[in-house]
């Protein structure tokens, strides 16, 4: 086991949410992703707003496929183990999980950001496979590359986070073409991956003379509709969780402070591509955890950006957000959002945006504030 390498990391996260009293089992998603990296060299990347169970996924995909961490007892009880060939892909593939949010505080460069990560992983594939001569100055991509000539071994890749680079206050413009370049050196076209999975918030930048990253299928919320059950809580989820709340708290003095139309007041209205309706789910459990309906979606970072032409009224949109607030949707149409660029020239880019990040919610042509909280 290593920091990347096949890392006890996603098991032990991954456990402590199936243990949550407020777990929901979205396990089934595996059924999609196995028979990808049967067939190898495959790509996937789901992008949803902050607090939506991203990562949650990511260490579930981490601890059922990454070999030499036994997690059977996380998956025996959940909807995978009815799966017809649940026991013969479980904890069977060389797994390579990076969380890209993680950086040290004193990290000052993208130089020092990635060398980190490159160092890391190099050091764990020589653990890993002692017998292989890599090259001293080999990068990454060389040491996959004969690791796999001479074991026929291939990898899966689970990037977590993988946009965060895009609003790290060191990285410049040519730094973000750079971090692009290298997951386009590590994972095109490469022999040695079974399957690629990112995840994040911003989907993958798009340029005229085509994408670094055009290997890969996405899964946006507001366009894609594969996915849509994974990510997010339902109407029958979130009775059932409340169910739970009750059944938890029965027979205590503390009263009950939340009720069930005020989960769906506070949480409820994101929409899938397919109009299904949505709740954010780290704010449901947070609010039956804490037995309180409160704002639990807090704004930083890439947010402040956004505010910038809220506050300064670009093209009017104050007067549409308050046509929002009144509850009424406003006629947009949803633009493609690039990851490396926050320019926004036009309105539909701004609202795009602010549909990417969970800000607003898109549905049928309009836009809309999606809830109390938001």
């Amino acid at each position: 086991m290593g920091i990347y390498l096949n890392s006890v990391s996603p098991y032990t996260l991954y456990k402590s949410e199936v243990c949550s009293p407020y777990f929901v089992d979205k396990s089934q998603m595996l059924r999609e992703l196995i028979p990808l990296a049967e067939v190898g060299n495959r790509h996937v990347c789901v992008t949803r707003p902050r607090r939506f169970g991203k990562t949650v996924m990511a260490n579930m995909i981490g601890a059922f496929l990454g070999k030499d961490v036994a997690s059977e007892d996380v998956f025996e009880t959940l909807k995978i183990s009815e799966f017809a060939d649940y026991r013969r892909h479980l904890n069977q593939y060389n797994t390579i999980y990076i969380d890209f949010s993680v950086v040290d505080d004193e990290c000052i460069s993208y130089k020092e950001y990635i060398d980190e990560i490159k160092g890391n992983l190099k050091e764990d594939l020589k653990r890993g496979y002692p017998d292989i001569d890599f090259r001293e100055n080999g990068s990454v991509r060389e040491d996959l590359q004969r690791i796999f000539a001479e074991k026929k071994e291939r990898f899966v890749f689970v990037f977590d986070e993988w946009d965060s680079v895009f609003h790290m206050p060191f990285v410049t413009e040519d730094d973000k073409k750079s971090y692009l370049l290298f997951l386009k050196g590590l994972l095109k076209d490469k022999p040695y991956v079974a399957l690629a999975y990112m995840t994040g918030i911003l989907p993958i930048a798009k340029y005229s003379s085509g994408s670094e990253l055009n290997m890969f299928m996405e899964y946006t919320m507001a366009s894609e509709s594969k996915f849509g059950n994974v990510f997010g809580f339902s109407d029958k989820e979130v009775d059932m969780l409340y169910e739970r709340y009750c059944e938890n708290n029965a027979g205590k003095e503390e009263t009950l402070n939340v009720t069930r139309e005020g989960l769906r007041e506070w949480y409820d209205g994101y929409f899938t591509a397919s109009g299904r309706r949505l709740y954010n789910p780290r704010s449901v459990v947070m609010a039956l955890r804490f037995n309180q309906l409160s704002n639990y979606w807090t704004s930083s970072g890439p947010y402040d950006e956004i505010f910038y032409y809220i506050r300064n009224d670009i093209e009017h949109i104050r007067d549409d957000l308050a046509l929002m607030i009144s509850g009424e949707g406003i006629d947009a149409r949803v633009e493609e959002f690039a990851a490396s660029a926050m320019d926004l020239r036009t309105k539909n880019q701004i609202y795009s945006a602010m549909v990417v990040y969970g800000l607003l919610t898109y549905t049928k042509g309009k836009e809309f504030i999606l809830n109390r909280e938001l």
